[in-house]
């Protein structure tokens, strides 16, 4: 069973007059799990939109919308924050990191709101951070950490609820080559453990290493291709560059 699976999917903006606009205009699409799925597109296409729905950031006006199974289309605010905070993780291009809490702090901030234990937040954080090479950063603030040490606490946030998809939003926008590849790196590694990562980019060299590329354009998806990916390969560094 797929685990997003899209059935002609309608965003429709002031749909009561004359002004409207069709943001998505019946996008059907069905992505696996440990996919690694990159969405492109030019400006005003539909790509932000597409994962806004899919991250149950937004509902549609007019289709169904399984995820995992289960019909979101219709859920209201608060069922859609629980299915956000219980199955999914967010990475975004500016990182969303806050200045006066520490890594730590911010890796562990999903799990408060999920009512985790103080003990198991701190494990699980501390694992996370582990994970993406910055278990000596733990008690560092965001300003004592470079744009890529910062890029991969975000990604520890993300991954720190156990998620199953992860949705990264330009996530190397704001980095140099090196670290965009690091990052990169990083993302592919989680589909071998099952994570499915859907990715919006404008960059088609950071496309290249997703294992499918889908375009929107218009509101629709006008190309859908499944290729082999590009190996994220990073070179040996000082971590303080990182």
């Amino acid at each position: 069973m797929a685990l997003i699976e899209l059935d002609e999917i309608y965003k429709i903006y002031n749909a009561e007059s004359d002004a409207e606009v069709r943001a998505l205009a019946g996008v059907s699409l069905s992505i696996e799990p440990g996919e690694f799925v990159a969405v492109m597109g030019p400006s005003g296409s539909g790509k932000s939109t597409l994962m806004n729905v899919l991250g149950c950031l937004d509902r549609p006006t007019k289709g169904r919308y399984l995820l995992d199974g289960r019909d979101v289309s219709r859920l209201g605010k608060n069922a859609l924050a629980e299915v956000r905070n219980k199955m999914l993780g967010f990475v975004f291009q500016n990182f969303n990191l806050l200045p006066r809490m520490s890594a730590h702090e911010n890796v562990e901030l999903p799990l408060v709101y999920a009512n985790v234990p103080a003990r198991e937040r701190r494990e699980r954080s501390s694992e996370a951070l582990e994970r993406v090479g910055l278990g000596n950063r733990q008690d560092h603030h965001p300003n004592q950490l470079s744009g890529g040490q910062q890029q991969r606490v975000a990604i520890a946030r993300a991954l720190v609820g156990r998620p199953k998809i992860i949705f990264a939003d330009e996530p190397t926008g704001n980095l140099d080559s090196h670290t965009s590849t690091e990052v990169m790196a990083m993302l592919q590694a989680l589909a071998p453990t099952g994570i499915t990562v859907a990715l919006v980019t404008h960059e088609p060299d950071i496309a290249e290493y997703a294992s499918r590329v889908v375009v929107v354009k218009d509101g629709l998806i006008v190309r859908d291709e499944r290729r082999e990916a590009k190996r994220a390969v990073v070179p040996e560094t000082r971590e303080d560059q990182a």
